[in-house]
């Protein structure tokens, strides 16, 4: 991976969504990162896959591909069904977003460049989504694939529960 600045980007291992932050410096900076390490690495930002990261940036909950595609219909980017899957298959074949597998939708990377495990907390009351990091490799997981003599290669950690704001609520 190549270097990259990350001076409005949450440190690696912070989780990212609940917490209220700099929004707009959040999805600039994002924006930013993936122009860079696109240049660098030759990869092509067209317009579509940069609106589909703008997307999924403008909130820290995941989005599905039909109302990705409604939003890039919006946006002018055309209706048909290859447009959002394929602008969402280059950002998480890059590392630019993530598939949130128990929602079957997809949200920006927290952490975007940076070789990493994520882990997400899911909030079943408003869907919200936040990042942080896992170590697969360590704890139990990591014991049982060693023993099994098996290679973890990729992980997808998934933990469903409340967020903060949602509890404040519910205590209210």
């Amino acid at each position: 991976m190549t270097s990259i600045s990350r001076a409005n980007l949450p440190p690696t291992g912070e989780a990212v969504g609940f917490k209220a932050h700099d929004h707009s410096s959040c999805v600039h900076t994002a924006i930013e990162t993936a122009e860079k390490r696109c240049a660098e690495e030759g990869l092509r930002f067209t317009p579509v896959r940069r609106k589909a990261l703008e997307i999924l940036l403008q909130e820290h909950r995941a989005i599905g591909a039909y109302e990705m595609l409604d939003r890039l219909r919006d946006a002018g980017f055309g209706s048909q069904p290859p447009v959002a899957y394929r602008a969402l298959d280059f950002l998480v074949d890059h590392g630019f977003a993530h598939k949130i597998e128990k929602l079957n939708a997809f949200i920006a990377c927290a952490h975007p460049g940076a070789t990493h495990s994520p882990a997400f907390m899911i909030c079943r009351v408003c869907d919200s989504v936040a990042e942080a990091q896992s170590a697969p490799t360590r704890g139990a997981l990591g014991d049982a694939a060693r023993a099994a003599g098996f290679q973890i290669e990729r992980t997808v950690v998934e933990a469903e529960g409340i967020c903060p704001a949602c509890a404040e609520k519910a205590d209210a």
